[in-house]
């Protein structure tokens, strides 16, 4: 793990924040946190339909490979 978090102090982690807030303003943070959670939602529901089309049908994948030989 990286060494620099772990040595974080209490005091330190607001003083991170309020920088952060300095640099990108109030408005930016919500509507970045917004589209974050919107891609890792789409990332999610991704796999889960890979997942559900893998344990539908798992011999319909070997029999598309195998008949285009």
């Amino acid at each position: 793990m990286n060494p620099l978090l772990i040595n974080l102090n209490g005091w330190e982690i607001p003083i991170i924040v309020i920088v952060i807030l300095i640099l990108f303003g109030g408005k930016k943070i919500p509507e970045f946190m917004k589209g974050l959670g919107k891609g890792i939602n789409s990332f999610k529901k991704g796999l889960n339909d890979i997942e559900e089309d893998i344990k539908a049908d798992p011999t319909d994948h070997n029999s598309t490979s195998s008949g285009s030989k």
